[in-house]
């Protein structure tokens, strides 16, 4: 997949962003000499061990290991493929990504086809809403303006066993495509009909506003399933997405609170509102994958309910959810509503300012994580005391070290009188960052190289220091290689070729290692490397004609080599 987006077009990308704006916008960073650091994202620390370099352009944790360049960082933290974090990347740019041979001739495991047909599956739905006047009358009854309907793409999905089959099954690629979109079903005796019939259709996007599966919505409450989504399929796992994020973040360029709903309604009642922070589960409950997405989406998350028994328990399931993932600086808050009112009702009640001010008012995790536990414990009395701090301190465990953590179990103390024990904070054995490295020559130029791939456009070829027979001579030349082939490369993205293989890590320490001096002075040094490594293949290729000659004859070829070896020596011994 990484060579259907030419390097030069990926060497381009990343000559255009900053590492630090990129990790900046989703990790708040903080000065640290010549680079930036903060806590890692990708683990739990009380103490910044994460460092991003904007000379070398690339992140590293002394933590967890965690390291790469900005396309690496995209990946690893909005959990996107290669050319998804490609494209994100290039959006953010104001580029276009080209691919070799044009998206159509993608391989097949580019899933273009299948993004391709469910987009048709959309735009087929969206024409059919005004074909019916019963799907129109009920967008209109509940309000929905033309520019909501177009934003959300909602359509009508037709009565019939087969309209979707009929409209885009046209052959036999495609109507497998849509077997593995899901997009039909089959019963007992084999025969398939399109899943989707006689609901009004509202499209789910991926975070790159993608079509990859459906919801589907009833117009009478006396049909069942009242809302029906896509089942899992390669594009879309329920657990993970979260309807209308795209939206959300199309709607706002810094996004500060978000806020999770039950239905397809309500959160397009709210954005139509003036609230575009509105996104809702499919079909589950609130998962750790959803917790994750939502904080790296905003720092302050707020979870709606009905305040009904069931709202209630899905409540407590997003608390579950979210307690590993509260790291300082975010925020989690729960808005239980009226019997018989739903986001829907009441936005159109109390208009956007009503409901801020609901928002406003919202129960803190804190607050609610211990009027939950107490709910039916008489705290007055010391067996409810006990059973309170029995209850809350196993869950208090789950919260990632830190003030916030502190915090909780201050407070369990403070409302039992029972202390928190909780699991001490294992220490993090960071990398010195100013230690000498002992470094072997070939160490040595490849840490140099590292620092300043540009450097490999001096080194004449073919490389003398070749024939040297010792560990990682061969990855040196491969390193000049890729370097001389693309000018430009910056130290990240030249360790991030070996990703997938056993050199990766070695070369991920030896990039992050410091180096000494200005950029001529590493110049000055890495040729001297090469110059020594050169000498030290001849001698090695000297004493081992010695050796041979000692045990048997030298051919003709092998005589006159080591003449000239010899020879070499004289020279070099009346020089030096």
């Amino acid at each position: 997949m990484r060579g259907r987006i030419p390097d030069s077009f990926i060497d381009e990308l990343l000559a255009r962003v900053d590492i630090v704006d990129v990790i900046e916008r989703r990790v708040p960073l903080k000065k640290a000499g010549r680079e930036w650091t903060a806590c890692c994202p990708f683990h739990n620390e009380r103490s910044p061990s994460f460092y991003v370099s904007p000379q070398k352009q690339f992140f590293h944790c002394f933590g967890c290991g965690a390291h790469g360049s900005a396309i690496k960082f995209l990946m690893d933290y909005e959990r996107l493929e290669f050319p998804d974090a490609i494209e994100e990347l290039a959006q953010s740019a104001g580029l276009k990504v080209p691919y070799e041979g044009g998206r159509d001739n993608a391989p097949r495991e580019d899933k273009t086809d299948l993004y391709g047909l469910l987009d048709d599956c959309a735009t087929f739905y969206q024409k059919e809403l005004g074909n019916s006047p019963e799907a129109t009358a009920y967008v209109d009854r509940r309000g929905l303006d033309p520019e909501t309907i177009k934003r959300f793409r909602i359509g009508w999905a037709p009565a019939g066993f087969d309209g979707v089959m009929k409209a885009l099954g046209t052959n036999d690629r495609r109507r497998q495509l849509l077997n593995e979109a899901g997009m039909v079903a089959s019963n007992e005796r084999g025969s398939r009909y399109d899943r989707f019939r006689e609901r009004v259709m509202f499209p789910i996007l991926d975070r790159r506003g993608r079509v990859i599966a459906f919801g589907g919505r009833v117009l009478s409450a006396e049909q069942s399933p009242k809302y029906l989504n896509s089942p899992e399929t390669p594009l879309f796992h329920k657990g993970r997405e979260l309807f209308a994020l795209w939206q959300v973040k199309q709607a706002n360029q810094t996004l500060t609170r978000i806020m999770v709903v039950e239905g397809y309604m309500d959160v397009i009642a709210l954005h139509q509102a003036g609230l575009p922070i509105a996104v809702a589960t499919l079909g589950t409950a609130t998962t750790p994958d959803h917790a994750e997405v939502l904080f790296r989406a905003a720092p302050d998350v707020f979870f709606c309910f009905d305040g009904d028994r069931a709202g209630k328990a899905a409540a407590w399931r997003a608390l579950e959810s979210v307690l590993p993932r509260m790291r300082d600086g975010r925020q989690a808050f729960f808005l239980f509503l009226p019997d018989g009112e739903d986001p829907d009702t009441l936005v159109r009640k109390e208009g956007k300012d009503g409901f801020e001010k609901r928002m406003k008012d919202a129960m803190p995790l804190s607050e609610y994580f211990f009027e939950e536990l107490a709910r039916d414990v008489d705290v007055t009395r010391l067996d409810g005391r006990a059973r309170l701090a029995e209850r809350a301190r196993p869950l208090i465990a789950k919260f990632p070290d830190g003030a916030f953590r502190d915090l909780m179990a201050q407070e369990l103390e403070r409302r039992t009188g029972a202390r928190a024990v909780l699991e001490p904070e294992k220490p993090v054995r960071h990398a010195p960052r100013n230690a000498a490295v002992q470094r072997s020559l070939v160490r040595t130029a490849i840490t140099l190289l590292l620092a300043q791939p540009a450097m490999a456009e001096e080194v004449e070829t073919p490389y003398p220091f070749l024939r040297l027979d010792k560990p990682g001579v061969p990855l040196l030349a491969e390193l000049i290689d890729i370097a001389r082939a693309r000018p430009g490369i910056n130290p990240a993205l030249l360790v991030e070729q070996f990703v997938d293989r056993p050199e990766y890590a070695s070369l991920q320490k030896l990039a992050h290692a410091d180096v000494i001096g200005e950029a001529e002075m590493q110049k000055v040094e890495f040729m001297d490397a090469l110059r020594q490594m050169q000498h030290q293949a001849v001698v090695q290729r000297r004493e081992a004609l010695i050796a041979k000659s000692r045990e048997s004859v030298l051919d003709d070829t092998e005589k006159a080599e080591l003449r000239v070896l010899l020879a070499a020596r004289v020279v070099r011994t009346v020089e030096e």
